[in-house]
């Protein structure tokens, strides 16, 4: 596989204590299988590498305005946020885990829909940055990541999600969101984009 990093975004997918931390509001749903995947210290290692290398790392994460006046509740999930009063811009809650801070340089879109790309900046801010490419790891599977994905290759990126550096709520529905994407991007390892972005570095 090869990379340009210069033209690739790594985008990290509601990486939110209120979604993957055991205390989150989501976290019943989402966190023992995003512990136990390990898609956190994975993540980290891929963001080190793409700094590293000249790429652009995004965080998306989805948050509402106290009162959810911007809370179009017609799917499920997005109606348990209001129901469970979660996800509120500006609460620890809806900031990104502690492992994953976002450094400097790094791009942090907010938005309140279920893909990165709707109703957000994204698409724009990739594009001003010559990004053709965009790598995508997060939580859920099944939801955000590839929902996001299947945005991002509407808008004709290259879409690559990364196997082991996404979760969902059980293994079964992560391994068939994955068969999914197959047809629709490419699903690969962390190893397999490591090996890369390290083999453009050695190339520069």
């Amino acid at each position: 596989m090869e990379l340009d990093p210069r033209r690739t975004a790594f985008i990290a997918v509601h990486y939110q204590n209120d979604v993957i931390t055991q205390e989150g509001a989501f976290g019943a749903f989402f966190a023992e299988q995003a512990t136990a995947a390990g898609v956190v210290p994975t993540t980290k290692t891929l963001q080190e590498a793409a700094r590293a290398a000249g790429s652009t790392v995004v965080f998306t994460r989805v948050a509402f305005q106290p009162g959810y006046g911007d809370l179009v509740g017609n799917f499920p999930l997005l109606a348990m946020v209001g129901q469970q009063g979660c996800l509120v811009d500006g609460t620890s809650a809806a900031a990104i885990v502690d492992e994953l801070s976002p450094q400097d340089g790094d791009i942090v879109v907010t938005h309140q829909r279920v893909s990165g790309f709707v109703g957000s900046e994204l698409d724009t801010v990739l594009r001003g940055r010559g990004v053709d490419t965009v790598v995508i790891t997060g939580v859920a599977t099944n939801m955000s990541v590839e929902s996001t994905a299947r945005s991002a290759g509407d808008l004709g990126y290259r879409t690559i999600v990364v196997s082991d550096a996404c979760s969902a709520a059980a293994p079964e529905v992560h391994e068939a969101s994955l068969a999914s994407l197959g047809m629709l991007g490419e699903v690969i390892t962390a190893a397999d984009v490591l090996a890369a972005l390290k083999a453009e570095v050695r190339a520069a």
